[in-house]
Parts: structure tokens; sequence; C-alpha cells
């Protein structure tokens, strides 16, 4: 696991794991983006199967982020080397986790609500199109909001 920690390949001071997780957390908001237009062209099974494989995914990115900074010495270790204010850096990161785990909440109930009226034949753009529609705009607001405050993160720790 030793490459983790070689110099990442967005120019900056972080190592390869973090600008790794960077790019697929500022995707995030496009990757949903394109699999919310593949719904409303009608193409709702490859809707539910994007959603899913892309909830997925970014569990494993955010578990690999995770093993990657506790691997690397913690907090602690990454925020030796910044410019910017501790307190500042402290508060920026503790909105972006309390928006994260906000996020995983609303994501989380939207593909169960969503697959649970699938189990039960129904098809969503069906009785519950509205209500899922309005999760999947909460679901989609609140994934670029963590996208945005995760490289908000990275901005502070590794350029500035």
């Amino acid at each position: 696991m030793d490459y983790m920690f070689q110099p990442g390949f967005l120019g900056t001071k972080a190592p390869f794991f973090m600008d790794f997780v960077t790019l697929v957390v500022a995707l995030l908001p496009l990757l949903i983006g394109m699999a919310i237009a593949f719904a409303k062209k009608g193409y709702y099974t490859l809707h539910g199967t994007l959603q899913g494989i892309i909830f997925i995914v970014s569990l494993i990115v955010v578990g690999y982020f995770e093993y990657g900074v506790r691997l690397g010495g913690g907090y602690e270790a990454f925020v030796q080397n910044t410019h910017v204010s501790h307190n500042y850096l402290f508060s920026v990161l503790m909105i972006h986790i309390a928006i994260a785990v906000i996020t995983l909440g609303i994501w989380s109930s939207t593909l169960v609500r969503a697959y649970k009226e699938h189990r039960r034949g129904g098809v969503l753009p069906g009785i519950g199109r509205e209500a899922h529609k309005r999760a999947g705009i909460r679901t989609f607001i609140a994934i670029s909001l963590t996208s945005l405050t995760g490289i908000w993160v990275y901005l502070l720790l590794f350029v500035f």
C-alpha cells in the first residue's frame, strides 16, 4: 500500500490516495446528474442500476479514504503542513463531515424506498413519482454540497 502515499497526480502536496478520492468526489455530482438524465429520458432501470453502482462505489471510495487517513497518521498528520488556521480548517472539516453523514442518510433512504417500491412491482414513474423526484433533488443537492465541501477541505489541506 505504499503507492497510496506517493505524490499525487493533481500537482499539490497531497498523496496519491487523496488526489484519487478528491477526483471521485469532484465527479460525483456529474455522475449522479448523468443517472438522473437517464430517468428523465425514461430509462428507469438504467437509472436505478447506475444509482446503485455509484452509491456502492462511493462507499468503497470512502472506505479507501478512511483507510488512507488512518494509515497516514490521522487528521493531525495531514494538517501539519497547511498554512491555514487550524480552527478554521477544523470547522470546515466538521461542516463537511456533518453534510456527508446527512447525505449518506438521504441517499440511502432514497435508494431503499425506490428499491422497495420496485420490489412491490411498482414502477417509479407511478404513484410515488413526485415523492421520489423530490427525494432525488434533495439527494443531488446533498451530494453536491458534500462534493464542494470535500474539495474545500482538500484545498485547505494541500493548496493553501
